[in-house]
C-alpha cells in the first residue's frame, strides 16, 4: 500500500488500512466482486472515511478513500464518495455506537431475499444467542434516496440487515465487528439454503427452545442487541 499521508492523524492512517484490509478480505470472502458494496468508518471526531464510487473493494489504497464531515460532506477535494453513501449516513444516524459499516453483496443472503425466505427465523443456536436473526428490509431502488430509508427502523435495534434482492448491510463497533457480523450472515444464509434445498421447507425451533438460548446469553456475557429479545422487524400481528 502507498505511505500515509504527513496530513493525516494516526487514527485516520489506522481506519484507512483496515478499510483497505476489510476490502481485500470481503473480496477474498465473495462477498464483494467488481465495483460491488462499500465500506465505512466514522472517526472521533465525527468525520467519515469511506470506500469511493465505482471502485474494486479488493484492490484498495488508502490514499483512495473518501473523506467526508459527519453530515456526509465532502471533506475538501479529494475522491468522490459511494453513490449509497446515504445507506451508511443513516445508520451513523441511528446508531451513536456504530463506528463501521459494510455494504455488501454476499450471494447466498441475496438469495434467500429473492427467495422470499425469512433469515430472521431462529434455527441456530449461535444466531439465536448472539444477534437474534437477520431482518429483510423491502425493495429500495440502489442509489436513491428511497434505498437508506428502507433500513431506517431496522438498524435501529439490529447490527445485521439484508436488502431485498440487493444486499446486505452490517455494522459494529469497529470494522472487524461489522465483517464479522457480515461473515455470520452469509454463512447462515448458506445453511438455511442447503436446509431448504434437502427439505423443502423449514420450521423454527420451538418457542421454548428459543426462550432456553436467550436465557444463556447473560452468563456467557453477551450483551450485543439481539432482535429476537427486542422484536426487531417482527410484523404486528393485530394488523
Amino acid at each position: 500500500m502507498q505511505p500515509t499521508d504527513p496530513a493525516w492523524s494516526d487514527e485516520e492512517a489506522r481506519l484507512r488500512t483496515a478499510i483497505c484490509k476489510i476490502g481485500e478480505l470481503c473480496y477474498s470472502r465473495g462477498t464483494v466482486v467488481a465495483s460491488d458494496g462499500n465500506i465505512s468508518a466514522r472517526m472521533r471526531d465525527g468525520s467519515i472515511l469511506v470506500t469511493p464510487t465505482g471502485s474494486m473493494k479488493g484492490f484498495l489504497t488508502p490514499h483512495q478513500l473518501a473523506k467526508l464531515d459527519k453530515h456526509g460532506t465532502p471533506a475538501g477535494t479529494g475522491p468522490k464518495p459511494s453513490s449509497e453513501i446515504g445507506i451508511h449516513l443513516v445508520v451513523y444516524e441511528e446508531r451513536p455506537d456504530a463506528q463501521a459499516v459494510i455494504h455488501a453483496h454476499p450471494p447466498h443472503a441475496v438469495a434467500m431475499t429473492i427467495a422470499g425466505i425469512d433469515m430472521q427465523m431462529p434455527v441456530i443456536p449461535e444466531v439465536i444467542v448472539t444477534i437474534g436473526g437477520i431482518p429483510t428490509a423491502p425493495f429500495g431502488t440502489p442509489g436513491t434516496p428511497e434505498l437508506p430509508e428502507t433500513i431506517r427502523d431496522i438498524v435501529r435495534c439490529s447490527d445485521t440487515v439484508v436488502m431485498t434482492n440487493h444486499g446486505s448491510v452490517t455494522l459494529g463497533s469497529n470494522l472487524m465487528d461489522a465483517f464479522k457480523k457480515l461473515d455470520m450472515l452469509e454463512h447462515t444464509a448458506r445453511i438455511l439454503w442447503l436446509a431448504h434445498t434437502a427439505k423443502g421447507g423449514l420450521d423454527p425451533l420451538p418457542a421454548q427452545d428459543v426462550a432456553k438460548l436467550l436465557a444463556t446469553r447473560s452468563a456467557l456475557g453477551i450483551t450485543q442487541r439481539n432482535t429476537l429479545e427486542d422484536n426487531c422487524a417482527v410484523p404486528n400481528k393485530s394488523t
